[in-house]
């Protein structure tokens, strides 16, 4: 990597926020039929109130000063701005590990995480090219192999030659595709979200009653209409989603709290913090961008045999080990009683304990 490693700020103005807060003032509300709770959509009381919350409570300049505290840069990546965060370890021989957020998540899932983890590593933190400070993108291919191909960059460019990859959601697969992509620099991949697929006839497996409810859940599609969109329609969203705060937060904050499942699990100020985040930057359409352009990713996977390790919480996807043995070295699998898709904002203790006891393995 030749570009530049510079310190980065927020460029946020205060004639940013005044705008936000004069929109959420002005909404103007859909109508909804009494007594569907979430079935529908985000209900109307329970949006209101968190806009209100938004518009009269929220303070942005304190997200933004936590950022600054861990340390920000940018730099380029493949053509595209690049922004991370680098937090060193003081502990002497320490190893670097990248980890990368997914939709509609942003770096500032890892904030609880840190301070767990500084103590064994030197973290490398990225957004994802088109979310966030990382965005908009500016043409077409950014997917999660060349987003992994660009992190390998990234953290060879930081002087790191041996490291470690993790991530949940997009990010898990994007930490596949970094080990991929350079199999002699990553000693490990820690991922928090894994897909297993049907196998197919040709590799028959012995599945146990487990497997086969697993793979039932897989097929269940009643949530999926937001990947539907995005990986078919991204620029048709993106109207809605950039004219309108409302709208972002809806179209998030449904995911964060589970389509009903788990409402106030999740702190609203940290909520608020990534949809805040995608309306300051304008991101809408550049992160729904990810689904379109990575839609061939989740299939067959060609075979990876560096080290990896899975971390099943209740409340997410549900793998099977026996197809995800398929293709990865599975040396690690650990299935906890509590905790969901936002692992690091939920138990972050949970899931730093697991990344710490699997990197000392490798060791």
């Amino acid at each position: 990597m030749t570009a530049s490693i510079d310190p980065f700020r927020s460029p946020v103005t205060d004639s940013q926020l005044d705008d936000l807060r004069e929109r959420l003032a002005r909404t103007r509300w859909p109508d909804e039929l009494p007594g569907v709770g979430w079935s529908y959509g985000v209900p109307g009381d329970y949006l209101r109130d968190l806009v209100e919350h938004w518009r009269t409570r929220y303070d942005w300049r304190v997200a933004e000063a936590s950022l600054d505290e861990l340390g920000q840069f940018v730099t380029e990546l493949d053509g595209q701005r690049v922004h991370f965060l680098h937090v060193r370890s003081p502990r002497a021989g320490a190893l670097p590990l990248l980890i990368t957020h997914g939709w509609p998540g942003s770096v500032f899932e890892f904030r609880r995480l840190v301070p767990l983890l500084t103590d064994r590593f030197h973290l490398v933190i990225p957004s994802i090219p088109g979310f966030g400070f990382s965005g908009p993108t500016t043409e077409t291919g950014w997917n999660t192999v060349r987003v992994g191909r660009a992190w390998a960059r990234l953290m060879h460019g930081l002087g790191y030659s041996r490291y470690g990859v993790q991530g949940g959601d997009f990010g898990s697969l994007i930490a596949r595709q970094t080990a991929v992509a350079d199999p002699d620099g990553v000693v490990g991949v820690h991922r928090n979200f894994l897909v297993t697929f049907p196998p197919s006839e040709s590799a028959p497996l012995d599945l146990d009653d487990e497997d086969r409810r697993r793979l039932a859940l897989l097929g269940d599609t009643s949530r999926a209409g937001y990947r539907a969109i995005q990986a078919t329609r991204p620029q048709t969203l993106a109207y809605a989603l950039v004219d309108s705060p409302v709208g972002q937060l809806a179209w998030n904050v449904e995911w964060f709290e589970a389509y009903g499942a788990r409402v106030g699990v999740l702190d609203r100020a940290a909520v608020l913090d990534h949809v805040t985040l995608y309306w300051l930057t304008g991101t809408a359409g550049s992160s729904a961008r990810l689904y379109k352009e990575s839609a061939a990713d989740w299939g067959p996977l060609a075979p990876l045999t560096v080290p990896t390790a899975v971390a099943v919480f209740p409340r997410d996807a549900q793998p099977v080990r026996k197809i995800a043995e398929l293709s990865d070295r599975i040396v690690r699998w650990t299935e906890f009683d509590r905790g969901g898709h936002f692992a690091a904002m939920e138990v972050p203790e949970l899931l730093a304990a697991d990344i710490s006891a699997f990197f000392e393995e490798l060791a």
